[in-house]
């Protein structure tokens, strides 16, 4: 099955990386939690924790993002992880990965699996799409 929301984050805190012995490169690195809030054929809250290494002045960069979902797809509810990662060179989307971890559902979201894809709207409307299974 194929589904579709819509989402608007909040929350975004970054979160202080202790490393010992630091490697300083041309991106910075970061850590930050967000909470994102889904409509849509997608329904629910998600907690996010995002990694960059990222140019906030030129947009250029790489993000990985582990998100623990609750609410439904399609009507069927519970809970599962997700990840998702891509690049940019300022105005595109690259390298782009996506998957539904396996193992992580519960409740009617139990035995999911899957891909989908993180897609921003030329006027900044954020959608997420799952493509997915349940045993």
């Amino acid at each position: 099955m194929i589904t579709e929301g819509t989402f608007t984050a909040s929350g975004f805190a970054g979160v202080p990386i202790e490393q010992e012995r630091p490697v300083t490169t041309a991106l910075g690195v970061g850590v930050a939690t967000m909470e994102k809030t889904y409509t849509g054929g997608v329904e629910g809250r998600s907690t996010t924790l995002f990694t960059s290494a990222f140019d906030a002045e030129r947009g250029i960069g790489t993000y990985v993002a582990m998100e623990s979902f609750e609410g439904s797809l399609d009507g069927r509810e519970g809970t599962f992880n997700f990840v998702h990662a891509a690049s940019t060179t300022g105005d595109d989307r690259s390298a782009e990965h996506f998957l539904i971890v396996p193992s992580s559902g519960t409740g009617d979201l139990a035995g999911i699996a899957g891909t989908g894809a993180l897609v921003v709207d030329p006027d900044g409307t954020h959608r997420m799409r799952f493509d997915y299974t349940v045993d």
